[in-house]
């Protein structure tokens, strides 16, 4: 019978020695890993879903605040009031401004959406935008993530079907779950250039709906800005599928300031600026990117100018009005004088920031039917973003969010 092995005192130093390398490998991965840099502060209870109101407030006064830098709009899903500030996006109750859930990293934000009863947020690393993270917004606990290479800013959007991301030289869209349906512009992977239509292109503008994508592009060769109408999930999502692509001939085609403001079914509207000699409009494109007609303006757009769809209507802050527009022709409804920014709908009724107050409108006619006095503190003159959740209001304006309430 073979004795049996007895452990000697380099055996002992060894195995130290490997356990130390394994604690200090864990400790490198721990120390550069993106957990590190990161906060999760969840809520220990789902939060809920508060009852729309049935009436408008007799009056109005704020309620708390918070900073909100990131967001492009004023952000409200499930119950939650939703902020974004620096590398900190935080869940509040709307009502009381009381943090329901908090998720942090350290890097900084460069854009946040909200829908179908998520928080998504993108931070920027030496890639560009591309690290993502979607939570819950009930309670602000992580469900996915992606990671994918992006440009150094990023506009982030959504339509109510897919998230957009768009970049000056990539764009990308997202499904529900954040998987990418379609990638368009700059290809970082070699095997891939070859499915793009063009290459070298400075993607100015782009809006998307269940069915349209809505490019505005401005391409080598081209003697003014193309609009390309794209399918927004291809069978493959690296080889996009054109409805139409063309060459702009309209006067405002070559000027900075043109973009996309919305997209129906079979109709993409375009902002065109004005030149020397000619106004401002807004031109009407059916799906394959054909001109249909134009309206002219008073007055052109500023960049802070918002689309908002509201019911069949959409609604255009121009940047001292809100003009509705037919949301599946395009064609002029009414407008609103005096706005400070965009609408919301509340009890039945569209409501709008104005000086002092908050109007509300009749949604077909655009009739003014009552004002509520507001006294905004600390207000700078900047654009207004409305939301509404349950019975509060929700202003974004000059880089935070007010709750807004009786």
């Amino acid at each position: 019978m073979l004795a049996p092995e007895r452990r000697t005192r380099a055996d002992l130093l060894a195995a130290v020695a490997i356990a130390v390398v394994v604690v200090i490998a864990i400790a490198v991965v721990w120390w550069i890993s993106d957990a590190r840099g990161t906060i999760s502060e969840p809520a220990a209870h789902a939060a809920e879903q508060p009852a729309a109101a049935d009436q408008l407030p007799q009056s109005l006064h704020e309620l708390w605040h918070a900073p909100d830098g990131a967001a492009l709009r004023a952000l409200t899903v499930a119950g939650v009031a939703v902020a974004a500030d620096g590398g900190t996006v935080t869940g509040y109750d709307p009502a009381t401004g009381k943090q329901v859930w908090k998720y942090q990293r350290d890097m900084p934000l460069c854009g946040v959406e909200a829908q179908y009863g998520t928080v998504v947020a993108t931070y920027r690393d030496q890639r560009g935008c591309s690290q993502t993270t979607m939570l819950s917004a009930d309670s602000g606990a992580r469900r996915t993530a992606r990671s994918s290479y992006m440009d150094h800013a990023i506009t982030l959007t959504a339509d109510g079907t897919y998230f957009l991301a768009q970049g000056s030289d990539r764009l990308e869209m997202w499904r529900s779950d954040l998987v990418r349906t379609l990638e368009y512009g700059y290809v970082d992977a070699p095997v891939n250039i070859k499915t793009q239509p063009r290459v070298g292109c400075t993607l100015l503008s782009s809006v998307s709906s269940s069915s349209r994508l809505a490019v505005l592009e401005h391409c080598p060769g081209d003697g003014a800005d193309r609009l390309s109408v794209l399918n927004p999930a291809p069978k493959d999502s690296t080889v996009p599928e054109e409805y139409g692509s063309h060459v702009l001939t309209n006067p405002g085609a070559n000027v900075d300031g043109a973009r996309v403001l919305a997209v129906a079914d079979n109709r993409v509207l375009l902002y065109l600026p004005g030149t020397a000699t000619t106004a401002p409009e807004l031109a009407i494109f059916d799906g394959t990117a054909n001109m249909l007609s134009t309206e002219r303006l008073n007055a052109p757009l500023p960049p802070t100018a918002t689309t908002t769809r509201i019911g069949s209507a959409y609604l255009i802050y121009s940047g001292n009005s809100v003009i509705a527009l037919n949301a599946t022709t395009f064609d002029p409804l009414w407008t609103a004088p005096d706005a400070l920014g965009s609408p919301v709908l509340m009890a039945g009724r569209i409501l709008i920031p104005v000086d002092g107050a908050i109007a509300a409108l009749d949604p077909e006619t655009g009739a003014e039917t009552t004002r509520i006095p507001l006294q905004r503190s600390d207000y700078h003159n900047g654009p207004i973003s409305l939301a509404v959740v349950g019975s509060t209001i929700l202003e974004q304006r000059d880089g935070r969010v007010y709750g807004v309430g009786q």
